[in-house]
């Protein structure tokens, strides 16, 4: 079993930067894919961005593109997004995601609790 932590989400203007943490448990993190999500208020809970094993392949929602990064530190066993330019829109309760495989499949094995990132106009 996959335990997944996240922090880093708070309060920010619209324009501005957060960067999202996961942490995982185990020595197997290296091994397998991850991924975030974001679910607002009365919507369903949405793809954000995946990342490979090794981080050597990422992909984006639409939505994001451009504006979010994800990137990973195995020897920390810690997944990041970067959210830049930040819009009322994202706002929203941020999820990590631990993928079965190494490669983004999104088919998830453990759910971090969430972490909320308001963006304020």
């Amino acid at each position: 079993q996959v335990q997944l932590v996240e922090s880093g989400g708070g309060l920010v203007q619209a324009g501005g930067s957060l960067r999202l943490s996961c942490a995982a448990s185990g020595r197997t993190f290296s091994s397998y894919a991850m991924g975030w999500f974001r679910q607002a208020p009365g919507k369903e809970r949405e793809f954000v961005a995946g990342i490979s094993w090794s981080g050597g392949s990422t992909l984006y929602a639409d939505s994001v593109k451009g504006r979010f990064t994800i990137s990973r530190d195995n020897a920390k066993n810690t997944l990041y997004l970067q959210m830049d330019s930040l819009k009322p829109g994202d706002t929203a309760v941020y999820y990590c995601a631990a993928n079965w495989g190494s490669i983004w499949s999104a088919r998830i094995r453990s759910w971090g609790q969430g972490t909320q990132v308001t963006v304020s106009s």
